[in-house]
């Protein structure tokens, strides 16, 4: 064992201790260590032999060696289990927040959607940057901060993200049926090319904040009882994972349309074929992308809302969509999973637009009143 003095000391197999110089001055024939943490990784004792093994010409072991390798085997096999346990805790939390990460990959190319195709990768690039920016310099530090200090005030700032969502998407279905534009878009004259893009990226990049709040909010509520290096590793992973998934579809997405051109080109008929159905075809799939990332922030934003009522005692609301998924689903037989999801996923939506045009009702004209401009 370790003495005050920290040097290793060893024990006599009829319980004396004995130090290191004693084992040389007194020849015992055997001494078995005693480890200071565990036996070596074998669960064997280590026996070092004295002065009757030099005699026979055997090969003495330094004890301190020993021990120091016995410390390092357990460090090492501690570091392998934690890091299996970061793997399989991020690839379970994953999992969690797939919908929100397809929520996210539906929403982005809706920003850069009628501008420059030179200037598509550019921006995309810009806001994966900021992505990795909300990710890892301010949701990461401050999930953690809150989870061990202030683990209640996650529920309500997870519900204001909600909110933004549903203004978000209401405001977009707004548009949609005639009303009043928020804000510059691709349809008005472009004055600025730069501010524009500009006041897009940012957009985006706001947006991206709130889904990846609701994300890294998922992968914390599945590793809360975990050790804070454990979270923070898996927050860490999924967070990085998620940036280069949905960003990296995004940009496959927007540049499918250059991609058949290319096709096109090709002396094979086949090629040509390809090249000119994803030509054809971008526009709508563009188009079907831009509706589906203003559902999902309908729907994503309502169902926060309903999540944090019920984490704050309002649970009515909450259990009256549930009951409606459950009784959907009930009916549907075979399809009652999908159906079932479908009906939980659309009343979501409809409590994301209803609060949505309350607060773009209020917001708008306070907005007005005090810029002294349109809203």
């Amino acid at each position: 064992m370790r003495g005050p003095s920290g040097f290793l000391g060893l024990r006599a197999s009829g319980g004396s201790a004995v130090s290191l110089s004693g084992l040389q001055r007194h020849g015992k024939p055997a001494l078995t260590l005693a480890s200071p943490c565990l036996p070596d990784a074998k669960g064997r004792t280590i026996t070092i032999r004295g002065r009757e093994a030099r005699d026979k010409g055997e090969n003495e072991v330094p004890g301190g060696l020993i021990a120091l390798l016995d410390d390092v085997s357990i460090i090492a096999r501690a570091a392998a289990a934690s890091a299996d346990d970061i793997g399989v805790v991020a690839g379970r939390a994953g999992s969690k927040a797939a919908a929100v990460v397809i929520d996210d990959a539906a929403v982005t190319p809706s920003y850069v959607t009628g501008l420059s195709p030179a200037r598509e990768l550019p921006i995309i690039w810009r806001i994966t940057k900021g992505s990795f920016r909300n990710k890892l310099l301010i949701l990461l530090p401050v999930a953690l901060l809150l989870s061990y200090l202030l683990p209640w005030a996650i529920t309500p700032i997870l519900m204001l993200g909600g909110a933004y969502l549903s203004y978000e998407g209401a405001e977009k279905v707004m548009e949609k049926l005639g009303g009043s534009k928020h804000g510059q878009t691709v349809d008005d004259a472009i004055e600025d090319p730069v501010a524009f893009e500009k006041q897009r990226t940012s957009s985006a990049i706001r947006t991206d904040l709130i889904l990846s709040a609701e994300i890294m909010a998922i992968t914390l509520n599945e590793v809360a009882a975990e050790t804070l290096v454990t979270r923070a590793g898996v927050l860490a992973i999924v967070g990085i994972l998620v940036t280069v998934v949905v960003y990296g579809a995004v940009a496959l997405i927007v540049k499918m349309d250059d991609v058949g051109l290319h096709l096109a080109q090709k002396r094979s008929a086949a090629a040509q074929k390809s090249g000119r159905f994803l030509v054809q075809a971008m526009p709508h799939l563009l188009t079907l992308l831009s509706v589906v990332g203003t559902i999902a922030m309908l729907w994503v934003g309502g169902g926060i809302i309903l999540h944090g009522l019920a984490e704050l005692g309002l649970a009515g609301p909450e259990h009256f969509v549930e009951e409606l998924q459950h009784g959907v689903a009930g009916m549907a037989g075979a399809l009652g999973g999908v159906l079932g999801w479908i009906t939980y996923a659309a009343a979501s939506a409809l409590v994301g637009l209803v609060l949505g045009f309350l607060l773009v009702l209020t917001l708008h004209p306070l907005v007005a009143k005090f810029t002294g401009g349109p809203h």
